[in-house]
């Protein structure tokens, strides 16, 4: 998996995002941050404290915090170069 998207159930822009990713026919790992124990500190660190959602972690360390599907592939394209 080249990324990690955090999310959690209710999340409306984590169920937009995953269903745009779909079409895009690309896979990823996502994982619950009211689940999965620690990954909500994953989560604020990378967002300054805060517990935004979707949050995408790269293979390369970067992240993204609730973006575009556009910008996404963009990026795994980039990791891909």
């Amino acid at each position: 998996m080249s990324f990690v998207m955090y999310s959690t159930t209710w999340c409306g822009y984590c169920k937009r995002l995953k269903s745009q990713l779909a079409d895009f026919g690309v896979n990823f790992e996502e994982i619950n941050i009211e689940e999965v124990a620690g990954t909500a500190e994953i989560v604020e660190k990378v967002n300054g404290g805060n517990r935004t959602v979707p949050t995408l972690v790269f293979s390369d360390g970067s992240a993204m915090t609730n973006p575009s599907a556009k910008e996404v592939v963009a990026k795994l394209d980039e990791l891909k170069a």
